[in-house]
């Protein structure tokens, strides 16, 4: 769907809703859930990319209508976007390593009920901001934190990643180091890049006082000397959180844009984007 106004696009966003909501898992008598933008005249039989999304919130609460507005664009061009809900300490008692089991039984279902879906299951992207970031990352390249019981034949590694100020340090000195202290080295996706890590696309702003630009830039510099894409953008005089539809449109609109031109340059969009610049 093209719509030729923006602020059309954004109202149509600021009162999204998917077109399904799944359990994906059970446990703990806690039921997780996927909320699914499909779209427009999506069949089961169509082998479309989909891409999911973890919400922020620092690993102690959060909500995925968070990225309700940026699924219902990515599904208005052609990818099958979802938002996940995972476990989180507010309402779970949990900790951050169950926040990464979650984001990875959350890909793997995606890669695994895909015929239902309608998706490629070689065409499964992640993302998420701040510790949904973490969650997407991790998921992708922490080593074990698999969920007991849990068929690990099936990739929870996803192709692409897009990351909006994403916690991805947590080595001493970085972002919720004593939260992880135990298992650090395992959990945090500065310290698990070679090869294999999906090509990334990263969103900072310049003034975000819990993911230093220094932070990102290091983490630029260990991906391309794993030989790895890593394109990240910088946002003058922005704080934590600046992406995000509900605090400015015009920022949302800049970063959705990049976002719809890397997914193109990878093969998982055709076309320009359809929000206007």
């Amino acid at each position: 769907m093209i719509l030729s106004s923006f602020l059309v696009f954004s109202s149509f966003h600021l009162s999204a809703k998917p077109d399904e909501i799944t359990v994906y898992k059970e446990v703990d008598d806690i039921s997780l859930k996927l909320h699914i933008f499909n779209p427009k005249d999506h069949k089961a039989t169509d082998q479309e990319p989909a891409i999911v999304f973890f919400f922020g919130g620092g690993w102690k609460g959060g909500k995925p209508q968070q990225f309700y507005p940026h699924c219902e664009y990515l599904a208005s061009r052609g990818i099958v976007a979802i938002s996940a809900e995972y476990r989180v300490s507010s309402k779970h008692k949990t900790t951050p390593k169950e926040c990464v089991m979650d984001g990875k039984s959350a890909l793997r279902w995606v890669r695994s009920n895909a015929g239902k879906l309608g998706v490629d299951p070689e065409k499964i992207l992640a993302g998420g901001g701040s510790a949904g970031g973490h969650v997407a990352a991790a998921a992708a390249m922490a080593k074990g934190m698999d969920q007991p019981g849990e068929d690990t034949s099936v990739s929870c590694v996803p192709k692409a990643l897009v990351l909006f100020n994403p916690v991805y340090d947590n080595g001493p000195g970085g972002y919720g180091h004593n939260r992880v202290k135990a298992y650090w080295k395992q959990i945090s996706p500065m310290h698990n890049i070679d090869a294999k890590t999906p090509p990334t696309i990263v969103f900072l702003g310049e003034k975000d006082h819990l993911v230093p630009v220094k932070t990102a830039k290091k983490y630029q510099a260990l991906m391309k000397k794993a030989g790895v894409r890593n394109d990240l953008h910088l946002y003058p005089g922005q704080t934590h959180g600046f992406f995000n539809l509900q605090k400015s449109k015009e920022k949302y609109r800049e970063t959705m844009i990049e976002t719809d031109r890397f997914l193109s340059s990878l093969g998982y969009l055709t076309g320009e984007p359809t929000l206007s610049e």
